[in-house]
């Protein structure tokens, strides 16, 4: 080729290393090379891929585990270097003994360090390091309580800045494609694409490209905590391959070996096992945690809660009211009591954390809500009379009333309708304070645009932190009601359960 071929690469040190090694490939077979370096502030890898669609280089040249698995239309690989140092290396400093302690700092720049080095390491704490190699080795140095970091060898080593006290680390499963080097091209330039097959490394390219298809089925990307590795010795392939939480608490390993004529299957039989065994469900989860939450429960949801949610909601819990139960004096329960109301679930835990369901010898009980009525009939006895609400219990104890007392199990709320009314009526109420209430809301994202309630008082936990500035999904009527004394938008579940919220959600969101 007579004309001078171009290379886009970024101005970094490793892309210009990177990009001189290809130079003085192509200058050995005869061929005259000029380095275009590209500016960016976003995504770099595009930057190159539109310098090549308007022909202003010829061929970009990226680190591969870095290149997403599906090219854009009219760039295809020209070529795959032959592959570098694939592992990953830990730096620390002053000495390793910290890899036997419990507590430990260390810096990563992945998700995928992140959750391998918390798999092995648990109580170890994690911090980002962002930057070029130079800036986060200086970070390293400057940060005198983390112990260590984690490095790419391949990128330590072409720039020659492996530090003395470092080890590769052979446990770890590195990125997809790691220490490779990927030459692109448009798919019309026969040319091109013919001088870059001759620099082309055909095991590389197929161990690679198992790696990356792997990648693909699982529907990841370079920012997934997963790690695959190929590598072929005589006529046999052998893949490892790895997918975590981002967390590390979970993990789904698959090993696979074939002969190198059958390589064309192991990705697709690696990603079905994974996937098999919890990989769909956990990358969705990992999709969902990378976006923003646009619902907020102000009570912990389970897993399966979670997995209501259409696609359209990424919803995040916490117990915005917590509950401790207190200890109820054994002379309360003494002697069998007529009238009784059980304000809740939290009433009857406390009564029964106390006391057998013997002991409680209770005449007439009633309480609020069927579902409060159902576990006292389960765990204690029968219930006289359920009402819909405190105020409209209170209203039907004032007429209906079998003597001129009642002993209330309740909780340390400083506001009660219930025993206000009663009092007015002159019905004596003998509180029982069986629990206590603690406020512990959290400030909510700014891309929270609802809010679930779950009871009054999560309401009241939720406005000492937050604005009524959402929507509320509310879990029955009398939690709407006290959600419209300060929110201008309130929706009541048809049923007073958790899934009966999770379906209003939707609706908003179909």
């Amino acid at each position: 080729m007579s004309t001078t071929i171009k290379i886009g690469t970024q101005e970094s040190p490793l892309s210009l290393w990177q990009a001189n090694a290809v130079k003085q490939m192509l200058e050995k077979l005869g061929h005259k090379i000029e380095i275009v370096s590209l500016k960016s502030i976003g995504d770099f890898a595009q930057v190159l891929d539109n310098a090549l669609l308007y022909n202003k280089i010829d061929i970009a040249v990226h680190s591969l585990n870095d290149v997403s698995t599906i090219l854009p239309d009219g760039i295809v690989q020209a070529a795959v270097l032959k592959r570098g140092n694939f592992k990953d290396v830990l730096v620390f400093k002053n000495n390793e003994e910290f890899l036997s302690q419990r507590d430990a700092i260390i810096a990563v720049g992945n998700s995928r360090h992140r959750a391998q080095w918390l798999n092995r390491y648990p109580t170890h704490t994690i911090v980002d390091l962002s930057g070029d190699l130079n800036t986060q080795l200086q970070k390293l140095e400057d940060n005198n309580d983390w112990n260590a970091a984690i490095f790419s060898a391949a990128a330590l080593g072409r720039l020659g800045l492996k530090p003395k006290d470092s080890i590769n680390l052979d446990w770890m499963i590195p990125s997809p494609a790691q220490g490779a080097i990927i030459i692109t091209t448009l798919k019309g330039n026969e040319e091109i694409r013919e001088i870059c097959a001759d620099l082309n490394h055909e095991e590389t390219e197929i161990c690679t490209g198992i790696e990356r298809a792997f990648l693909n089925l699982l529907d990841g990307d370079s920012s997934s905590p997963i790690g695959a590795l190929t590598f072929i010795k005589e006529d046999e392939v052998t893949f490892k391959g790895v997918l975590l939480s981002p967390d590390g608490s979970k993990k789904i390993e698959v090993n696979r070996v074939e002969k190198l004529s059958n390589h064309h299957e192991i990705a697709s039989y690696c990603a079905d096992f994974v996937i098999e065994r919890g990989g769909k469900s956990l990358m969705d989860s990992i999709a969902r945690s990378s976006k923003q939450a646009n619902i907020y429960s102000t009570k912990t949801l389970t897993t399966d809660q979670r997995l209501l949610f259409n696609e359209n909601v990424i919803a995040e819990s916490s117990d915005f009211v917590k509950i401790s139960l207190n200890r109820i004096k054994p002379q309360v329960v003494r002697n069998p009591i007529d009238n009784v109301i059980i304000a809740n679930k939290h009433s009857v835990e406390a009564l029964l954390h106390n006391f057998s369901a013997a002991e409680l010898q209770f005449k007439n009980i009633y309480c609020v809500g069927r579902r409060t009525k159902r576990l006292i009939e389960k765990r204690i006895g029968p219930v006289k009379h359920v009402e819909k609400s405190t105020k409209a219990l209170a209203e039907y104890l004032v007429e209906y009333i079998d003597g001129i007392d009642i002993t209330y199990f309740c909780g340390d709320s400083n506001e009660d309708e219930l025993s206000t009314i009663l009092s007015d009526n002159n019905i004596k109420v003998n509180k029982v304070e069986a629990y206590q209430i603690k406020y512990d809301a959290e400030k909510v994202e700014d891309s929270v645009e609802g809010v679930m309630f779950h009871s009054p008082l999560t309401i009241k936990s939720y406005l000492k932190e937050n604005d009524s500035d959402k929507i509320a999904f509310c879990i029955g009527e009398t939690t709407a009601t006290e959600a419209k004394k300060k929110f201008k938008d309130v929706r009541a579940a048809k049923l007073p359960t958790v899934e009966s919220i999770i379906d209003l959600v939707n609706e908003n969101y179909t």
